[in-house]
């Protein structure tokens, strides 16, 4: 599931292979922009803001593209076969001599002048894993509306940028609070641990494809929460665990469907009102 870390890696990916190379193709297969042609110009890099990517383009222009619950960018080299799913799903296309960038099951794509980026991204908090980073302002903004929940408020990429359901439902975990607690009802010292930890969790997986949050936690603050991990031998410990042990208490992880996303939670380790 694309959250901070995943968008990051992809960027990464994307600007390695088409930063510096001229377009000898594009194709952005969205109504608005199906006519717009970026080919001769050279793409000079491709950047993460939270969970939105930013691929700037000579001559003052920015592709910009969000990639939700399931959108992606796949490379290919010349002449490969493109794997990424059906060519119904793509949306965009972009290619030079060397790689090929092919976005499928984007939700978001739209092309702006780079000086209006702030049009599309403006509005985000700090991001966990941008210069911009801020912890005592990511508190502030989640202590905002202190009647709010709080995965909810997690979610909200106005208060700080780069968490997805599955960091959610990890730090609430983490924070010994079911994701419907009322932000208010968390000490000050749990919430300021909560935001130390979500940073911690996205800077140890900004490199690792296999996201983990068992390890990086038990590393800094409960060893034997890693003995328990690899016991297990599990990387989350309650996103996409339902009805298995808690790794702290072996009590069953429950999971409920809401707004098209699962939330997971430990009913004996985290208090707080449940659905």
């Amino acid at each position: 599931m694309p959250e901070g870390d995943t968008v990051l890696q992809a960027a990464k990916r994307l600007d390695t292979a088409l930063a510096g190379h001229v377009l000898t193709r594009s194709d952005l297969r969205v109504p608005r922009f199906a006519t717009a042609d970026l080919s001769g110009r050279t793409v000079l890099d491709v950047t993460a803001r939270g969970k939105h990517l930013l691929t700037r383009i000579e001559d003052g222009l920015t592709l910009h593209s969000h990639l939700r619950m399931d959108g992606s960018w796949r490379l290919y080299a010349p002449g490969e076969r493109w794997r990424g799913g059906p060519a119904h799903q793509i949306r965009a296309v972009l290619e030079t001599a060397e790689r090929t960038a092919v976005g499928y099951r984007l939700p978001v794509l739209e092309l702006l002048r780079t000086r209006d980026e702030d049009q599309v991204v403006g509005h985000l908090g700090p991001d966990l894993l941008g210069p911009d980073w801020d912890p005592d302002t990511a508190e502030r903004n989640l202590r905002s509306a202190p009647g709010r929940p709080l995965g909810e408020a997690l979610l909200d990429q106005r208060n700080l940028a780069g968490i997805g359901n599955v960091y959610k439902c990890e730090l609430c975990f983490m924070a010994r609070a079911t994701p419907w607690l009322p932000v208010g009802e968390l000490p000050p010292a749990t919430m300021t641990r909560l935001v130390r930890t979500a940073k911690q969790l996205l800077e140890a997986n900004r490199d690792n494809p296999a996201r983990t949050t068992t390890a990086p936690v038990a590393v800094s603050a409960r060893p034997d929460r890693m003995r328990e991990a690899r016991r297990f031998r599990e990387r989350l410990f309650v996103y996409g665990r339902a009805d298995r042990p808690c790794l702290r208490c072996a009590t069953p992880i429950r999971r409920v469907e809401l707004d098209n996303r699962p939330t997971y939670w430990c009913p004996h380790c985290q208090s707080g009102p449940t659905p």
